[in-house]
């Protein structure tokens, strides 16, 4: 198990069989950066133009397809004290007729404050200078290679990852991915400072992040998508063209986990699921909806696997 510091010098705004940028083992650590959506990294500056660039991939040895690669996110830390936001929530979010009313999309700075894990609106010249929130540092973006050598673009999301701008991708998650390459080729971006369900205006508290991460290995088991896990839950992606479409994928791959890992029967995980299953609601303004459903741990104590 070793640590690996790496510093990016380019970025990928497609998730795809890139070279890799790094060749890691399972139990490694990496210590990285990642800059904004929009390309700024820690001082600020573009290096890169936006889309939701992309540090890595990073080739995680001895990953094959069938396989599931495990992501623990030790550490999400802004590296600098501004983000940005946009200022319109996007038109099919609200009735059609409030949607003729939104004004023309503009931005607005936060100053970060990281003593205080708090963020506050600087010039937006007019009521909200001085609105203030906590900051709850997330990527909102991150995957691996996707099937059939395709190379998918960051500014949706699959099964391999991608867009997925769920505000429960913080510190202290541990991420379950599809293996689909050989090597996995893990990346990671688009830092937000905060974010609210949804990610409404088609964008978050966009800044830049250092990143550090622990992966592992899950060898001839493979989901069917997205899994995450923290201290007080289980929770499964669904990613599809509409939220009821979203719900059904995000529920079944619930379901499959209680049956696989908990040795229930269809019967026993339906139980589970009708008197305890929460969903959140991610993503729902980039190309693909995102759904998540969950389940608390607390609920699954009285189980054994």
């Amino acid at each position: 198990m070793a640590t690996h510091r790496f510093q990016p010098t380019h970025y990928h705004t497609a998730i795809g069989a890139h070279a890799p940028v790094l060749h890691i083992a399972s139990g490694d650590t990496v210590i990285t950066t990642t800059v904004d959506a929009m390309g700024g990294d820690a001082s600020g500056q573009q290096v890169t133009p936006g889309g939701n660039p992309q540090t890595g991939p990073f080739f995680i040895e001895g990953a094959e397809p069938g396989d599931t690669l495990v992501v623990h996110f030790d550490r999400l830390t802004l590296n600098r004290d501004s983000g940005v936001t946009a200022t319109v929530v996007a038109a099919n979010v609200v009735d059609p007729s409030f949607a003729r009313e939104l004004p023309a999309q503009q931005r607005i700075t936060w100053q970060l404050d990281h003593a205080q894990g708090m963020a506050t609106v600087t010039d937006s010249g007019g009521k909200l200078d001085g609105f203030t929130i906590p900051v709850r540092p997330m990527l909102g973006c991150f995957g691996v290679a996707p099937p059939r050598g395709q190379a998918i673009s960051t500014a949706t999301s699959a099964e391999h990852g991608g867009n997925m701008d769920y505000k429960g991708f913080e510190e202290g998650v541990t991420v379950y991915l599809p293996v689909y390459q050989e090597g996995a080729l893990l990346f990671v971006g688009d830092g937000h400072a905060a974010q609210g369900d949804g990610e409404l205006n088609g964008d978050a508290l966009e800044t830049s992040m250092d990143v550090e991460f622990t992966v592992d290995l899950i060898r001839g088991k493979s989901t069917q998508g997205p899994r995450m896990e923290n201290e007080e839950y289980l929770m499964a992606s669904g990613i599809a063209n509409s939220l009821p479409e979203a719900l059904q994928i995000a529920t079944t791959e619930l379901a499959r986990w209680l049956e696989r890992d908990y040795k229930l029967s269809a019967n026993e995980s339906n139980v589970v699921l009708g008197t305890s299953i929460r969903y959140d609601i991610a993503e729902v303004v980039d190309p693909q909806v995102h759904i998540v459903a969950k389940i608390s741990k607390a609920a699954l104590a009285t189980l054994t696997k």
